[in-house]
């Protein structure tokens, strides 16, 4: 079967050949695009070492500064966030914005899947000692979701939890509508975002991973933590496709 398989693949490849999302680079000579599974026929070369590129980040925060031993930065150590751990695909710079902003709208899920398998394999390798039990994405608003046509988090957190081999399961909900975390100044978004988020009882017991697009102070995924934890979780572990530090505008809903 498995030459049927491939020649079943080369003819399709032929026919509709594979480009990379972001550039629309064609994908049909890649070396590697010919032993890929479709679902990561997605992203050529030079977009995927842009977007992976291994920036030395803390496993906090996801800040890039000095860390420690334990590769947790000087905030961190003096008050660390209230989930376990972070894992962020890229820092948010031109390929990641555009990326993200892309997803963000229906046309641009396929590019949401694809950066959710992304994000799924790298958890999978800075995590190797947990076991998930679920992937959560933080929810949107059910007006805004209804505007914009999709959610992006919730796209990318089931790319996440089929990578993982893990159930998604939408346990978070958005019991107020906040204003878009971007058009405020850092200061000011964890009073945004406090009392926001509501998690059903399905988490108790659950070692839950977070999913969100874009992290900036964190204020979002806090306020969600926070939720799952008083709703039972049993740890709490967070991700998103990419960090903006805080001296960036984020033109997406940075958390």
């Amino acid at each position: 079967m498995r030459p049927l398989t491939g020649l079943a693949t080369a003819a399709a490849d032929l026919l509709f050949p594979p480009e990379c999302l972001l550039c629309q680079r064609s994908l049909l000579f890649e070396p590697n695009t010919a032993r890929a599974t479709p679902a990561l026929r997605d992203f050529c070369p030079a977009c995927l070492a842009e977007l992976t590129a291994d920036l030395l980040r803390c496993a906090r925060c996801g800040a890039s500064a000095a860390l420690s031993d334990d590769g947790v930065c000087e905030g961190c150590l003096r008050a660390a966030p209230p989930w376990q751990r972070l894992v962020v695909l890229a820092g948010y710079g031109d390929l990641a914005r555009d990326a993200v902003v892309r997803a963000k709208r229906p046309a641009g899920e396929p590019i949401g899947m694809a950066l959710g398998r992304r994000l799924g394999d790298l958890v999978r390798s800075r995590l190797p000692a947990v076991r998930l039990d679920l992937v959560v994405p933080v929810p949107m608003h059910w007006r805004r979701r209804a505007l914009r046509g999709t959610s992006s988090a919730g796209v990318i957190a089931s790319a996440t939890a089929g990578s993982l081999g893990v159930r998604k399961r939408g346990l978070l909900r958005r019991i107020r509508a906040t204003s878009m975390q971007n058009t405020l100044p850092p200061e000011q978004r964890p009073a945004n975002v406090t009392g926001a988020f509501q998690a059903l009882s399905g988490v108790r017991g659950q070692r839950v991973l977070v999913v969100d697009d874009v992290i900036t102070t964190g204020a979002t995924l806090a306020a969600c933590t926070q939720a799952l934890l008083a709703a039972g979780a049993q740890d709490v572990y967070v991700s998103a496709v990419a960090k903006a530090e805080r001296t960036t505008l984020v033109a997406a809903d940075g958390s």
